[in-house]
């Protein structure tokens, strides 16, 4: 029997290859505009994952439908933020400034006062990554930094409703129906935005490649790891991504980071570890927002904050601590 791969591994492998499909779409906005791309990218992805899920339609309540219509609506609008902030700015401090959703979520549900200090120093991170500390008011890219913040904002409010859906449709069906949803709202302002450009080869290449890279292969390493993997060293492994960001920058856009920079990015880094990786085994923080979990009764169950675009919660016959890591389906 073929050894299997250690599940650390595949989650480092679904980081690099959802940073190295940002660093591909960041190469795709300037050509056919952010909507353009988030469009191509969405579409794809809905159409694969409809075709893998085949989603039961029957059965569900207004109240179900609302969740995944409202799961789809952050996930379209995460998207079209961050490709815009793409177009404004490297994407090592798009994601890394991106990132402070997330990781204040992870804080707002586990009220530790370590967590509160990371926080803390997350936030210096982001000024010192923005350049707020050693570059002049006036040349800051306020409208690329609030992008991105408005993107991290999306990302919290994707966690808390991929749990919302997870606990109501069945495996993957509640996510590639909102992945339909949202590919539903995006792509009429991509069509509209980029006009005859959208169906280029190199551009409709390019954009199977994001979809792939972004979503269908991370999700995938991703679902395999966490059949292996405690959520506490999933979360570690996730606070990476800034890093890795910087890294697909570099390679594959010729972005240079000053030290400064880098130096926030550390400082987030190791902010999202100790935040994301101390939650104990078997502890389902509450959902800030009031939600219910359908499946059990119980208070909301809130997934893990190392959620990020893409990936479902488990499926409700499978009922694991650590629920999938709704992918940023975002980068």
């Amino acid at each position: 029997m073929p050894r299997r791969p250690p599940a650390p591994l595949l989650v480092v492998a679904a980081v690099v290859s959802v940073q190295f499909g940002g660093a591909l779409a960041a190469t795709l906005v300037p050509v056919v505009g952010a909507a353009g791309s988030v469009a191509l990218r969405l579409v794809i992805a809905a159409a694969l994952l409809l075709a893998a899920a085949r989603p039961r339609l029957g059965g569900h309540d207004r109240a179900a439908w609302l969740t995944v219509a409202a799961f789809g609506l952050s996930l379209g609008v995460m998207n079209l933020c961050f490709y815009a902030a793409l177009a404004r700015l490297p994407i090592g401090v798009a994601v890394t400034v991106e990132f402070l959703g997330p990781l204040v979520l992870a804080t707002v549900l586990s009220r530790r006062r370590l967590d509160l200090l990371a926080v803390a120093g997350a936030a210096l991170g982001v000024a010192l990554i923005s350049g707020a500390v050693d570059t002049p008011w006036a040349d800051l890219d306020l409208a690329g930094l609030g992008l991105a913040a408005a993107a991290g904002a999306c990302w919290a409010a994707y966690i808390v409703l991929s749990g919302r859906t997870g606990a109501r449709f069945a495996q993957l069906d509640g996510l590639a129906l909102a992945m339909a949803v949202a590919a539903v709202l995006i792509a009429p302002l991509g069509i509209a935005t980029a006009g005859p450009r959208l169906w280029d080869a190199d551009v409709l290449w390019r954009g199977a490649g994001i979809a792939l890279l972004s979503s269908v292969l991370p999700y995938s390493l991703e679902l395999m790891a966490l059949r292996r993997l405690s959520a506490q060293v999933f979360g570690v492994l996730l606070s990476l991504e800034p890093a890795v960001a910087a890294l697909a920058g570099r390679l594959v856009l010729g972005q240079q980071l000053r030290p400064t920079q880098l130096a926030g990015m550390g400082l987030v880094v190791a902010a999202s570890a100790v935040v994301m990786g101390a939650r104990p085994a078997g502890v389902q923080p509450a959902d800030p927002f009031g939600g219910h979990d359908a499946a059990d009764g119980a208070g909301a169950r809130a997934p893990h904050p190392a959620e990020a675009r893409g990936a479902a919660p488990d499926p409700p016959r499978v009922r694991r601590t650590s629920p999938r890591h709704g992918r940023r389906d975002r980068t």
